[in-house]
């Protein structure tokens, strides 16, 4: 999430386990930023950003002390449709030229069972500030197979958009103005 944010996002969810001295660090190889919008009601189209940066300070004595800071180039957009990107990153939706990072801040995170959580954070498009809520999922710690010594923790985070509240309306409501996002993430401590 160096954003993730879009977690995004998300080391969430390990207040009941215990803690090590060392750090937790963001693994971009294993993370994933992705949302699906609805194309005049008669299919999802699914998409997902390519390069992304994230900052996640955690701490799993004390979760809500977790804060996660997450940017996504809103240029590395892609539905694997060249043509559809390019109306995507043009003023009609992301507008990069003028706002080329999409940004996540949590405020809070709080636990809501022994492996979930919500994520509660500022997210930043097209120069527009809303708060929204994530739900977060601790998917498996433990440790890594091939690297034993390395403890790896993965994270699922999901919610929803409304992109009009974001000034992002170009053919809404046909083209879907509520979009799902999914943001798996990991972690990696030691190794």
């Amino acid at each position: 999430m160096s954003p993730h944010t879009l977690a995004f996002a998300a080391a969430l969810v390990l207040a009941p386990l215990a803690a090590s001295a060392q750090e937790w660090a963001f693994d971009p190889a294993h993370t994933s930023v992705a949302f699906k919008v609805n194309h005049l009601g008669f299919s999802d189209v699914t998409g997902f950003f390519r390069e992304f940066e994230a900052e996640i300070a955690f701490n799993p004595d004390d979760l809500a002390a977790t804060s996660v800071s997450f940017t996504v180039d809103a240029a590395s957009v892609d539905t694997l449709w060249a043509a559809r990107d390019e109306h995507l990153r043009s003023a009609d939706f992301l507008d990069v030229a003028n706002h080329p990072k999409i940004s996540f801040v949590s405020s809070s995170v709080a636990s809501t069972g022994d492996t979930t959580a919500t994520v509660t954070g500022d997210l930043t498009i097209k120069g527009v500030t809303k708060e929204v809520t994530l739900d977060a999922t601790l998917n498996q710690i433990g440790p890594n197979p091939f690297i034993p010594e390395q403890q790896v923790a993965g994270f699922t985070l999901i919610g929803e958009i409304d992109r009009t509240e974001f000034g992002i309306d170009f053919g809404a409501p046909v083209i879907g103005a509520t979009l799902p996002l999914t943001i798996n993430v990991e972690l990696v401590q030691g190794g």
